[in-house]
């Protein structure tokens, strides 16, 4: 399966998994309140600074619920935008934008509170070599999404799943009987040319992995003083070298001193698992008062 099928899937089903468990058998409050044929104007606002991401999930939902209604992009993908921008433009039956309301801001302020993060890392690192990275730590059933709010964001995708890079971790190497056995392991297997990294928890098992066939190594948990001495070690090894990862506890204060170290790719679980969700708000003609903005 292609990447873009794979997205497409994964999209399609979220939306509509996210419309039945909110809709259910109908939007009661809507249907008992709004008359049929009611048509309104409607907008998306972005209640604070933010990083765009979601839109065609967002898109999706409401032409789910209602493919007649009329959705204009007001903002791309990816794009900063200050407090109180429009971000999409929506025309036709009241009832169908009620309705879709909650989940269509749902996926929004979620994509875009991990592209929104995911940018501040980049700045953070910005003017060196290092490339901000995402993991695996993602919602289940949402990674694709997830990842694609990352690149948004101007973050670089680590592996998509298991299936399609090879990590070797500390288990596996205490599995495989230490970090050489494991290593050559992978060597004698990798008949689909996967690139291949190594985790290490010390200076001395990076030594180990000196002249072995490995794309890239990950520092795990290492101090900055660590991360500097692997990057001095490692530059002084015959060619091919591989490239080097830092990881772990890679809050974003830290992000430029590691940056400046020469690492190539800071991993950063907390892109995904600890994102904010950013605050949007419909705003409709005619209904008084900032919209529905709340928690319902």
């Amino acid at each position: 399966m292609t990447a873009e099928r794979s997205r497409e899937r994964a999209l399609a089903g979220l939306v509509e998994s996210g419309l039945a468990e909110d809709v259910g058998d109908g939007d009661r409050t809507t249907l008992w309140t709004v008359p049929v044929g009611t048509i309104s104007r409607a907008t998306v606002v972005a209640k604070e600074p933010l990083v765009v991401a979601g839109l065609e999930a967002a898109v999706r939902v409401f032409q789910e619920v209602d493919p007649s209604l009329e959705v204009t992009l007001r903002a791309e993908e990816g794009e900063g935008v200050d407090r109180n921008r429009v971000v999409l433009e929506l025309h036709g039956s009241a009832r169908s934008l009620l309705t879709a309301e909650r989940t269509a801001l749902n996926f929004l302020g979620r994509l875009s509170g991990i592209a929104t993060l995911t940018r501040s890392f980049v700045m953070a690192a910005e003017g060196t070599p290092a490339r901000i990275t995402d993991t695996r730590k993602t919602t289940p059933g949402w990674r694709e999404l997830e990842k694609a709010a990352v690149r948004a964001g101007g973050g670089v995708n680590h592996r998509m799943g298991l299936h399609d890079m090879v990590l070797v971790k500390e288990n596996h190497i205490a599995a495989a009987g230490g970090i050489e056995s494991a290593v050559d392991a992978v060597r004698r297997a990798n008949r689909e040319g996967l690139s291949v990294e190594v985790e290490v928890r010390s200076l001395d098992e990076l030594e180990r992995l000196r002249g072995r066939p490995v794309d890239r190594v990950l520092l795990d948990n290492f101090p900055t003083a660590a991360l500097k001495k692997a990057v001095d070690r490692v530059e002084k090894w015959p060619a091919p070298r591989p490239e080097l990862e830092a990881s772990g506890n890679m809050t974003l204060d830290r992000i430029p001193e590691v940056a400046a170290l020469g690492v190539h790719w800071i991993s950063v679980g907390a892109l995904t698992h600890s994102a904010p969700v950013a605050d949007f708000s419909l705003l409709m003609e005619g209904i008084p008062g900032e919209g529905p903005g709340g928690d319902g």
